[in-house]
């Protein structure tokens, strides 16, 4: 018989911010401390494969700022995040810059995109 495997996660799905225990128990789930079924899913996920939407910035070229914020426009493994910003760390994108335009298309393969946080012009 498979041993146990238990973790407190703090459930983001609504305001409430459940604290909730899961237990793993071969491949089944116990989930208690939700007060709804979202965070049931939400904690199974976190339990089995975080993810978190990256925000960072990028380098302008030519812009009336030298940065721009950005973001993934899906979650991404939260394992690769430091992944990501080391490569990110190296892009320099031209003004000007629309919100929500794609920046970076397909990040590492994650099937996430880079999009712009805001409009930035060019100088």
């Amino acid at each position: 018989m498979a041993k146990p495997e238990t973790k407190i996660i703090t459930c983001i799905g609504c305001p409430s911010g459940c604290e909730m225990t899961v237990t793993k128990i071969g491949d089944t789930f116990q989930v208690e401390g939700n007060q709804c079924k979202r965070g049931e899913k939400y904690a199974i996920e976190e339990f089995t494969a975080p993810k978190r939407i990256l925000t960072t910035t990028l380098q302008v070229k030519n812009g009336v700022l030298p940065l721009i914020p950005v973001r993934t426009d899906k979650p991404i493994p939260k394992e690769r995040l430091f992944d990501c910003m080391k490569y990110l760390s190296s892009i320099i994108v031209p003004a000007p810059i629309k919100m929500g335009q794609i920046l970076v298309k397909n990040v590492l393969g994650l099937n996430a995109n880079i999009i712009a946080s805001r409009d930035l012009d060019k100088k």
